[in-house]
């Protein structure tokens, strides 16, 4: 049984993270400060799952507060943690940057003490597939150079593999990073726009199609998400001994450092996606198409070669599958 701390614990990724590694036995400290940036009542519900297992403890806490962030290390000490605490949102950190630098970088670097003191035998945090910004050669590969982000929310996780590398290199703290790709299903974030469109599908409401519906998603369902973090997570970052500062790989390193692409190894045209949500939902949804947003990309793609070969795990649930499931818990949730 590990003590896994875990941020973020009554977010979308991270209450089924908690949910699933408390089925196997180990025991968790889950933070989460339940913030408004979309609809709590969600959050709570999460979390009343989560803390009906008597090995989840709940601790309602700002990762960016120091203090706090460095008396939860003392006290609860765990073998290894997984931030997934973040501000998230391409769109909203246009409007609210500070957010970004609060969350994603000054809590980051609380997570990192916390890990350096204490002896963490393994961080792993979240990354996302928006570090690839302007990049243009799919599908995107760790191994690309990832140096012109498009909007400051990549900005800010890119800045995080950059300052966990620092720590694996100073501090010998094994740390792996996981750029998560367009992650959907049940018990998902409402600001997503698969679940804003089904819920303005059914209520007869028009959707906004961005860049006229010429985009492409790696839309990866969530028990893929969940299945790569745990088997991430069971196999610390190794040294590469084979790295080069010649010609630097940014995937790998001479310190106990790596970045892994998670997504399910297909571009999905947004136009198809939407086509099979109607289709399972029964109902046409009035479209209105719309110029490309600020911040945002046209297509992302996930090279998952390394994961297959070190981890031994490719993501591969359909998008009708995911759909289905998907839809299914939404009208259960929202008594549809």
């Amino acid at each position: 049984m590990e003590k896994i701390l875990i941020t973020g614990s009554a977010g979308f990724i991270g209450f089924e993270l908690s949910k699933k590694l408390l089925e196997r036995g180990d025991q968790i400290i889950g933070i989460d400060n339940l913030n408004d940036y979309y609809d709590v009542n969600l959050k709570k519900a999460r979390l009343k799952i989560l803390e009906a297992d008597e090995n989840y403890q709940h601790v309602n806490e700002a990762i960016d507060n120091r203090p706090a962030m460095a008396q939860i290390f003392e006290l609860h000490k765990p073998n290894k943690v997984v931030n997934l605490a973040a501000q998230a949102g391409v769109r909203y950190s246009l409007k609210n940057p500070h957010s970004y630098v609060d969350s994603n970088v000054v809590g980051f670097v609380n997570i990192l003490e916390g890990c350096r003191h204490h002896n963490v035998k393994h961080l792993v945090f979240a990354s996302s597939s928006s570090v690839y910004g302007a990049n243009t050669k799919i599908p995107f590969s760790t191994h690309h150079n990832v140096d012109h982000p498009v909007s400051l929310y990549a900005a800010t996780k890119k800045a995080n593999e950059l300052m966990a590398h620092s720590y694996a290199h100073l501090y010998n703290i094994s740390c792996t990073g996981l750029r998560f790709f367009t992650v959907y299903g049940p018990w998902g974030r409402p600001d997503m726009a698969y679940y804003s469109f089904t819920k303005d599908i059914l209520a007869g409401n028009t959707i906004n199609i961005f860049n006229h519906g010429k985009m492409e998603r790696d839309f990866t369902y969530i028990d893929d998400i969940i299945e790569g973090v745990v088997k991430v997570l069971d196999q610390n970052a190794q040294a590469n001994p084979d790295w080069s500062g010649d010609t630097p790989d940014s995937a790998t390193s001479y310190a106990p450092y790596k970045i892994y692409n998670i997504g399910n190894n297909q571009k999905i045209q947004l136009m198809k996606f939407i086509e099979v949500l109607e289709d399972t939902l029964s109902k046409k949804a009035i479209k209105n198409m719309m110029p490309m947003q600020n911040g945002d990309v046209r297509v992302t793609y996930a090279d998952v070669e390394d994961l297959d070969k070190n981890i031994g795990f490719k993501p591969n649930t359909s998008i009708e599958e995911g759909i289905k499931k998907f839809v299914s818990w939404y009208k259960t949730y929202h008594q549809i």
